[in-house]
């Protein structure tokens, strides 16, 4: 390869590689969750909903393959917001009931009934998180997070879930900041590049001279 092309193609892989690790690390830092206390982080499915701005919202009760969870397990919400509790029939019967929080949430008896709905209206004074669970499955998982208005302490979460990378990239050192992830990437490519430079140039160099002196 002449070092016209050289150049020219490094280039773009350099600029490449840096707007896609930019834009991958404004990704990561844009994902703000609630700080979900741990009750409601080791429920089950553990799927999440910024439902702000929306009027209703409907969360699944006997939700997973198990019929053992809610889902979305945690909801963020703002106040007015109506919440349909919907049950799946799965899993035996349910209840919806608060355990710690500001959110009044009580279903009432466990219902096993695909179809019943329980709705409540999230008022100013349910402002906070709220953990709730359900009765007769609480042994085994069956709790979920309610988080409400914009007074909400929040962490950083770096695509955790299904995705199989950490809910927050704090728990496995430091937290991985956008500005970071692009100065590594160019930082590396550049590299890469003045090296690659200088074996072509030197390494031209040499072939040329061993092939003069045959």
């Amino acid at each position: 390869m002449k070092r016209r092309e050289f150049v020219r193609t490094a280039g773009g892989a350099t600029a490449a590689v840096a707007a896609g690790a930019g834009a991958t690390g404004t990704a990561a830092a844009q994902e703000q969750q609630p700080d979900w206390p741990s009750g409601v982080t080791s429920g089950n499915l553990g799927s999440y909903q910024d439902a702000r701005g929306e009027s209703e919202v409907t969360v699944q009760v006997g939700a997973g393959d198990s019929g053992l969870a809610f889902d979305p397990t945690q909801l963020w919400v703002d106040p007015g917001t109506t919440i349909t509790f919907e049950w799946t029939g799965n899993g035996g019967a349910h209840n919806v009931q608060n355990v710690e929080g500001p959110a009044g949430l009580d279903s009432g008896d466990p219902v096993g009934e695909e179809g019943y709905t329980y709705e409540y209206e999230v008022t100013e004074e349910d402002a906070g998180i709220t953990h709730y669970h359900c009765v007769p499955h609480t042994a085994v998982g069956m709790h979920a997070g309610l988080a409400v208005g914009e007074d909400i302490e929040t962490t950083e979460a770096g695509g955790g879930g299904a995705s199989g990378w950490p809910e927050n990239i704090a728990h496995v050192g430091v937290p991985l900041h956008a500005h970071w992830v692009g100065i590594a990437a160019v930082l590396g490519i550049s590299l890469t590049f003045v090296f690659t430079f200088y074996l072509l140039k030197y390494g031209e160099s040499a072939h040329t001279g061993h092939g003069g002196n045959q």
